[in-house]
């Protein structure tokens, strides 16, 4: 029960931190500025592990290659603690840390639709509002295209969120494999 919930605590702040990390990727590539407040949270969340890692890594192109090594390294530390703990051995660490992070950014895509769904039904003239609909629309806009708009419904988050929750399953399965 001790290592249950051990996991659970570690798996919510790896996953947050590891978010935030690829979050602020995200928001870098689409060039949302940060002065709003999900830009704000991101930053307190990522700057203490990416700062550092900027130092050794100088941002080369459009990619914040120190935002996803800080990803990369909250979902290792997170796996290799774990690991420690349960008396296994480190094989498969480079796996579970891909899978990890695959994860953190699916489920994070999943909130971000809902956040926006919700947020869309309610007149907000808040500034999260506008960055949750920036960042939601590079996923939605393919979809919206494609799917028709009976009555002016817009279905493309539904559909976002099946086709996310579909790549989970396909994602829990190829790590049951991988690692069996």
């Amino acid at each position: 029960m001790l290592y249950q919930i051990f996991s659970f605590l570690l798996d919510v702040v790896a996953s947050v931190v590891t978010g935030a990390c690829l979050l602020r990727v995200y928001m870098q590539r689409l060039q949302l500025p940060f002065g709003n407040p999900v830009g704000q949270a991101v930053l307190a969340l990522s700057d203490w592990l990416v700062l550092p890692l900027r130092r050794l890594l100088a941002p080369r192109s459009r990619w914040d290659v120190a935002s996803l090594l800080a990803a990369v390294l909250a979902q290792a530390v997170q796996y290799l603690v774990l690991m420690l703990w349960a008396g296994a051995g480190l094989g498969g660490l480079v796996l579970l840390v891909l899978f990890g992070i695959v994860r953190v950014a699916i489920l994070g895509l999943i909130g971000l639709i809902i956040l926006h769904a919700v947020l869309s039904w309610v007149p907000n003239h808040s500034p999260i509002a506008g960055v949750v609909a920036r960042l939601a629309e590079p996923l939605l806009a393919p979809l919206r295209r494609v799917l028709p708009q009976p009555q002016g419904l817009d279905f493309s988050p539904l559909v976002a969120l099946l086709i996310l929750q579909v790549l989970l399953i396909v994602l829990g399965n190829l790590q049951a494999a991988s690692l069996f």
